[in-house]
């Protein structure tokens, strides 16, 4: 059920989807997780609770598979490593070495099939309970310059039901995305329909759903009656379209129109822009970096 409009329990849990295999990464993801492939000096994955716990989320569940044990490594302590920074003198590695580890409270649950979004979304409910939530896909970047997640946690609180981020694309791109169809609502959108990966043809808009999502607990009813979808997997989509359509399942949808920096580390070229650009931004290795990047610009891409 639907938490009124503007008094429902404040969103404090986020869902952290992890069990993909990322064969757009292989061979690298071979024995890797994708998540823990590095943006610059961090895993991709930590960027993403890094944002959570920024906009206040500090409650943090995330959905593994099989060869994952790594990335469950990576947020716990490692005593030796500290210890050998702290006979060094490395204070500076050793408070950030500290830091991953005590980022937020961090749990983990296993999907054991990949059955899709809405799936590893429905093995969140026994953390979740009857609460609003936010997912953030693993392997969505949002630039930490351009908060995203608060604005839809303002959106949600104002409305109730359930809130989608959005960026427009070029309509020849939609097909790579879900779509939605949407009326303008003050600084928001409200979402009257929702398809998975549309043909250009068939798509409501070139709005496309990026990985950022707040849900009203009541999508675990729905998904639980959610039919297989596209790829023979459970679709999120399928269960916010259904919500869309009757607001008393977990609706009404709303969605906010992303304009910042945004990358798919699991896409290869978006991954290096990625790179790139949090690199530029750098205090620590921006100048040099951004003089090297106008030098190989001027001499090489000729």
């Amino acid at each position: 059920m639907s938490h009124a409009s503007g008094r429902g329990p404040r969103v404090t849990k986020a869902v952290v989807p992890a069990a993909g295999l990322g064969t757009r990464f292989l061979p690298a993801t071979k024995a890797t997780p994708k998540e823990m492939l590095p943006v610059v000096d961090k895993p991709a994955i930590q960027y993403v609770i890094e944002e959570a716990v920024t906009a206040g989320l500090s409650d943090v569940l995330v959905v593994t598979g099989r060869n994952k044990r790594s990335l469950e490594d990576h947020f716990d302590r490692n005593l030796e490593l500290e210890e050998v920074l702290r006979h060094k003198g490395d204070i500076a590695r050793l408070d950030e070495v500290r830091a991953s580890g005590e980022l937020a409270d961090i749990h983990y649950v296993r999907q054991g099939a990949p059955r899709g979004l809405g799936h590893a979304v429905l093995c969140a409910e026994a953390h979740v309970g009857d609460q609003p939530f936010a997912v953030l896909l693993g392997d969505d970047m949002i630039d930490p310059r351009d908060p995203l997640l608060s604005r839809m946690i303002d959106v949600q609180r104002r409305h109730g039901g359930s809130v989608v981020a959005l960026l427009e694309v070029d309509p020849s791109q939609i097909h790579l995305y879900g779509s939605v169809a949407a009326t303008p609502c003050g600084d928001d959108v409200l979402i009257t329909g929702l398809v998975e990966k549309p043909r250009p043809a068939d798509a409501p808009s070139n709005l496309a759903i990026i990985g950022r999502y707040l849900l009203d607990p009541g999508v675990f009813e729905v998904l639980r009656k959610t039919e297989p979808g596209r790829g023979g997997e459970i679709q999120l989509t399928d269960a916010l379209q259904a919500m869309a359509a009757d607001p008393s399942l977990g609706g009404p949808v709303h969605g906010v129109v992303f304009r910042g920096r945004r990358y798919d580390t699991g896409d290869r070229a978006d991954y290096l822009r990625a790179t790139v650009r949090l690199a530029c931004g750098r205090a620590d290795l921006g100048p040099d970096f951004r003089a090297w990047l106008r030098e190989f610009v001027r001499h090489e891409m000729v």
